[in-house]
């Protein structure tokens, strides 16, 4: 990089050797929030050349505000570094160049010119790394104490090759939990299945576990492999363990114990090398007192046991999530719809018996009733009272604005519920793309599963 073009602007910073010392993005920021230098792997990340990136607001670049993060609710180093002249590091979500969000690790720390000057220096470092081929394209997000340290614990356990048990309330994530998991582990090349212990049948759950053999059945013609088969050398996620039924836990210990399994109807013995991650949204040690979850299973898949913290013990992380999820409603919608006005402390305000899983219902059923794509407190707040489990509902208001996405209200003109939102858009998403679940799931920012799921729950054919 040459530096005789990259900080022009302020020729008197003595910081050649500085910012080519660094691999991460490195940038150089004066008091008025402006770039006054960059590194060529600044460059890569926000997909500009040096020259165009100075003199423009920092904020500009790495947020696509127009005022500075602060003033957006988030914690910002610019203030502690010119104010009190110490080092600080936080945790930002910021946009590269192809308009996607990522959780970085901001270290800012004061510099001076050779003039005396001070300036702020910014090292960028990607914090929760996720690879392109997550299926769901979703972002695990936050940096309150309590998601820093679920993180931790998944970093470890990627590191490892032992059985993991997810536990959390429904909506915290469990299934991104565990795919991060898989993609930060030395089997991420491998694939990754996912099992819904919930529609696996007595009769099923032989079959798409270890695979039939030819003639197996009555009307089975050709062979079937089955997850183990499908998964091998990779993960499998046995999303909510604790609904298998106990003659089924039986032939899954078998398997976990041995190693190996067979075919249904088959004589050849295969050796089952795979990684297995459970959860489940239950106490599961309870069921084990209860005698509904066999104890020696229980051990088998609970070698390192991992609590999801639901969304009220990390509420702090609303406003992140809510950009974050916002991308990808906007995604799916085609949309540009912002947080304004307050709505990020209103949404901080309530209590998410549905965790994560709610907030963005929350954003969808705002988005879709946004004339403007603006989001701000009155609408979250009308939203909010208009939930069926909400402490705070008085008497239900009616929505007055006329939605972006326009949904029929029922005929004694109470607001369309969020079913009946969800209904119509997911329908006009299956007409966009033919009937194509993977790419519905896509555009929504969540995983086949889910969307097979919400087809069967709102009747959609």
């Amino acid at each position: 990089m040459s530096m005789d073009s990259k900080t022009k602007p302020a020729a008197s910073i003595d910081l050649e050797s500085l910012v080519n010392s660094h691999s991460q993005p490195f940038v150089v920021v004066d008091n008025d929030y402006r770039i006054m230098a960059v590194n060529s792997a600044y460059e890569q990340r926000y997909g500009e050349s040096g020259e165009t990136f100075i003199g423009r607001k920092c904020y500009e670049v790495s947020h696509g505000k127009t005022q500075p993060c602060d003033q957006e609710g988030e914690e910002c180093p610019h203030t502690r570094v010119y104010s009190q002249g110490l080092a600080t590091t936080c945790s930002h979500l910021h946009m590269d160049g192809d308009k996607r969000m990522h959780q970085v690790k901001v270290s800012a720390f004061p510099l001076r010119g050779s003039d005396g000057q001070l300036y702020l220096g910014e090292c960028i470092e990607e914090l929760l790394p996720l690879k392109d081929d997550v299926s769901s394209g979703a972002r695990m997000v936050g940096d309150t104490p309590a998601f820093l340290a679920c993180v931790e614990q998944l970093r470890i356990a990627s590191s490892s090759d032992a059985p993991v048990l997810l536990q959390g309330e429904t909506g915290t994530g469990k299934e991104l939990a565990a795919e991060y998991i898989h993609q930060h582990s030395p089997r991420n090349l491998k694939p990754f299945q996912i099992v819904d212990s919930t529609v696996l049948t007595e009769n099923l759950f032989e079959t798409e576990m270890f695979g039939h053999a030819r003639g197996a059945y009555t009307g089975s013609v050709g062979e079937k492999q089955g997850l183990f088969e499908l998964a091998e050398g990779g993960t499998i996620f046995l999303d909510e363990i604790g609904e298998l039924p106990l003659s089924q836990q039986s032939k899954l210990l078998r398997v976990l114990e041995s190693g190996q399994y067979r075919r249904v109807g088959g004589k050849r013995t295969r050796k089952a090398n795979v990684r297995i991650i459970c959860a489940t949204n239950r106490h599961l040690w309870e069921s084990v007192l209860q005698g509904k979850f066999r104890e020696d299973l229980y051990y088998r898949i609970a070698c390192l046991n991992i609590r999801l913290p639901n969304l009220l013990d990390r509420i702090d992380d609303v406003p992140m999530l809510a950009r974050s999820l916002l991308e990808s409603i906007n995604r799916s919608m085609r949309a540009s719809y912002h947080l304004v006005d307050g709505a990020s402390e209103r949404l901080k305000a309530y209590t998410y018996p549905g965790n994560i899983r709610e907030l963005r219902n929350i954003l969808f059923i705002a988005a879709t009733h946004s004339t403007n794509r603006e989001i701000d407190a009155q609408l979250i707040d009308k939203i909010i009272h208009n939930l069926p489990h909400c402490p705070e509902n008085g008497e239900q208001q009616v929505f007055n604005q006329q939605a972006s996405m326009p949904v029929q209200a029922p005929a004694n003109d109470a607001p369309a519920s969020l079913d009946d939102v969800e209904r119509q858009h997911i329908r006009q998403l299956m007409d966009r793309y033919e009937g194509n679940r993977k790419k519905v799931a896509e555009a929504l920012g969540v995983s086949e599963r889910t969307i097979y799921r919400k087809l069967r729950r709102l009747g959609i054919t």
